[in-house]
């Protein structure tokens, strides 16, 4: 049966009182689930003898006021995701039980964020940080579940717990993708019927990316520019920014001797879509050191 609780107390508690059963396994979103968070859940549950999910938009790590008020809020069906898939445990609170009084201490992230999502949304990351270090501390889970579409954020939050000691392991689960290439993210809720047809082609370039370093190509800025041709000149289109990153520390990379990440930000009208894919140049075999990315 499924549990849905809104405060910290109760939630500990109750995640308490199944410890017996077995692994904790936690999925922690933002709400307005998709195919793509059933994925994470699914992974927990295959993993777990306990599913906690949290709902909760967090407001630290929105960089715009105007972002965080449009961004897609859905309890019902969420709670409907949730108890098809079985979970046992919500945690859904409210912002002033995360944050009853304002935050004077957060955590604060370095050279991972300095590219990319983080050179664009100033103080995103920290709020990411914060925010997940909260409710790892409040679920206390043994296994945490991250998407790989957002391959910053899942290097960030491992890097999180390495550093800060954390009992949790991080567990990627691969990108879902739409028929079409684009990765599932509540955001695409925002798109016109003419925007969602212009938005797979942000995958289209990263695959490109991906192409290029398959078949040799090696100067990053070279390939990164090419791909970047292959998003169309549209009023409605603005490439935010599309780079090749190292896997382990997001720097970008002048010369490709190993797997890379090739990830992009479009603004689509006024949604914000981020992607990646995963780049292996010839001869070489298996993930990047650190994780799986798609």
């Amino acid at each position: 049966m499924l549990v849905v609780l809104d405060t910290i107390a109760a939630t500990r508690a109750a995640i308490q009182e199944r410890r017996s059963v077995g692994t904790i396994g936690f999925v922690p979103t933002m709400g307005a689930l998709h195919a793509g968070h059933a994925s994470l859940i699914q992974h927990a549950r295959r993993d777990c003898g306990t599913v906690v999910v949290s709902i909760f938009v967090n407001p630290l790590q929105f960089d715009r006021p105007d972002d965080l008020d449009r961004y897609p809020r859905s309890l019902e069906g969420d709670l409907d995701v949730c108890q098809r898939h079985a979970v046992n445990v919500v945690f859904a609170p409210p912002v002033a039980e995360m944050y009853p009084r304002p935050m004077e201490m957060g955590v604060e992230v370095g050279r991972l964020a300095d590219h990319l999502c983080g050179r664009y949304r100033p103080g995103h990351f920290k709020g990411v940080a914060t925010v997940v270090l909260k409710l790892l501390e409040i679920v206390q889970p043994d296994l945490a579940y991250f998407g790989e579409k957002d391959a910053q954020q899942l290097a960030v939050v491992r890097r999180l717990v390495t550093d800060f000691n954390v009992p949790v392991r991080i567990v990627p689960v691969p990108t879902v993708r739409e028929p079409d290439g684009l990765a599932l993210s509540s955001r695409n809720l925002r798109l016109s019927a003419g925007e969602r047809q212009l938005a797979p082609r942000l995958y289209a370039a990263l695959q490109r990316a991906a192409a290029s370093v398959e078949e040799g190509a090696a100067n990053g800025a070279e390939i990164a520019r090419d791909a970047a041709r292959l998003i169309p000149a549209d009023d409605r289109l603005r490439l935010e920014y599309l780079e090749l990153v190292d896997p382990d520390d997001f720097q970008p990379v002048t010369h490709v001797t190993r797997p890379v990440i090739a990830a992009g930000a479009l603004w689509v009208g006024q949604t914000r879509l981020i992607d990646n894919v995963r780049c292996v140049p010839p001869n070489e075999n298996g993930p990047p050191e650190g994780g799986h990315y798609s």
